[in-house]
C-alpha cells in the first residue's frame, strides 16, 4: 500500500472517504438485515400493533381454535406451495419431511408471537404501544340527543 504524504490530504477529500466508508457499511448493514425482514415484521406486528389485552380474553373465550385451524391452514398451504428443494428440511441437524418441517416452522412462529403477547403485557413495551379502550362510552350513552 502506498503512503500518501501528509501534504496532499485534504479536508474535502478526507470527507468524501468517510462519507464513502459509511456508504459501504450501510448496504453491508441492508444486506445482513434483509433476509431477516419478514421476522421482523412479524414480532414488530405482535408486538406493537395487536392489544394483547383484549386478545388475550378472545383466546380464552374459544378463539384458540380459530388461532389452530388458522396455524394448520399455514401448514397445509405452505407446505404445498412451497415443498424444500431436497424433499426435506434440515433443522437443528435433524431431516424433517415437509409437512413436519413447516409444522415446525408454524409452532416457531406462533411461540414468537405469544412470547410478543407476553413482553407486551408484561409492560415491556411500555409508552410504545397505547391503545384506546373502545368500550369505555360516554355516560349519557347518547339519550341526551334524543330528547
Amino acid at each position: 500500500m502506498e503512503q500518501i504524504p501528509l501534504e496532499e490530504i485534504t479536508l474535502g477529500g478526507s470527507l468524501l472517504d468517510l462519507v464513502s466508508s459509511i456508504w459501504v457499511l450501510a448496504s453491508i448493514l441492508f444486506k445482513l438485515a434483509l433476509p431477516w425482514t419478514p421476522l421482523i415484521a412479524w414480532v414488530a406486528f405482535w408486538s406493537l400493533a395487536v392489544n394483547w389485552v383484549k386478545y388475550r380474553a378472545v383466546l380464552l373465550k374459544g378463539g384458540w381454535t380459530g388461532l389452530a385451524f388458522t396455524g394448520l391452514m399455514m401448514i397445509l398451504i405452505w407446505g404445498l406451495i412451497a415443498p424444500p428443494v431436497d424433499g426435506v428440511h434440515h433443522v437443528f441437524g435433524l431431516s424433517l419431511s415437509n409437512f413436519v418441517g413447516k409444522t415446525v416452522y408454524v409452532s416457531a412462529l406462533f411461540s414468537i408471537m405469544f412470547l410478543c403477547g407476553s413482553v407486551q403485557l408484561s409492560g415491556a413495551c411500555g409508552s410504545l404501544v397505547c391503545f384506546k379502550h373502545e368500550d369505555e362510552e360516554p355516560a349519557d350513552h347518547g339519550h341526551a340527543a334524543a330528547h
